[in-house]
């Protein structure tokens, strides 16, 4: 099985209603204690969609929300390609808000790298939520069809990967498997009839990375352009 397939007007709103619901129904139950809600943030298009109308809700304890990242791509932070760039601008005013913000830096310093990023996430301990997109070869974060982050060993959360294919040049840094399999609840944003193809292989048993995808809970958030003719 690969999770719960929702089918909806609006993947962005659908996705900050989700949030919000989560968020709120989980620190109610941590109300007599200091640990955070955690967020994993995908950058893409869907993410920075998703994270924008997420940025518009008013009523949300930010200030108790932690803010990790699935994926990066090595350029430096300023840079068009940028994650870290893209959350930054849409989250706005609310990243002074947050309990914390932790962007995925490449490089070879005592705080950038694999390494480095892995150490954090194990200090988390866990994800309560990681936001992915689903690109038209139907990767998600930075797992590609024929990676090698697709096989990453056993107990790695966090490695260096790139797109055999070439269609991706630039080199990643992304979570794996396990480190998403930590997740109380994965949302899986797919967009437009361009991932139409590759849904309907995901659907249909096909081996694509975004379909490997495990956690407590994995949630499509689907568009009908996306979902046509496949679901429902």
């Amino acid at each position: 099985m690969i999770g719960e397939i929702r089918v909806v007007e609006d993947v962005p709103e659908a996705f900050a209603q989700l949030v919000a619901t989560e968020v709120r129904s989980v620190l109610s139950t941590r109300a007599s204690s200091a640990a955070p809600y955690r967020l994993g943030c995908s950058g893409g298009s869907s993410g920075e969609r998703c994270f924008s109308r997420l940025a518009a809700v008013e009523d949300l304890a930010w200030d108790r929300i932690e803010c990790y990242f699935a994926d990066e791509r090595c350029v430096p932070a300023d840079a068009p390609q940028s994650n870290q760039r893209a959350l930054r601008q849409v989250l706005g005013d609310r990243l002074d808000e947050l309990a914390g913000f932790y962007p995925m830096v490449c490089g070879d310093g005592p705080d950038e790298g694999a390494d480095a990023y892995e150490a954090i996430v194990r200090r988390a301990g866990g994800f309560d939520l990681i936001q992915l997109g689903f690109g038209p070869d139907g990767h998600t974060a930075s797992l590609f069809p024929g990676s090698a982050g697709l096989e990453a060993p056993e107990g790695a959360l966090v490695v260096m990967n790139s797109d055999p294919s070439g269609r991706n040049p630039l080199e990643r840094m992304t979570l794996t498997y396990e480190a998403i399999a930590t997740a109380s609840v994965v949302a899986i944003a797919v967009t437009g009839e361009g991932k139409r193809d590759a849904l309907k292989t995901v659907v249909d048993g096909g081996d694509l990375p975004a379909g490997r995808v495990r956690a407590e809970r994995v949630i499509w958030l689907c568009d009908h352009a996306a979902a046509d003719g496949i679901v429902g």
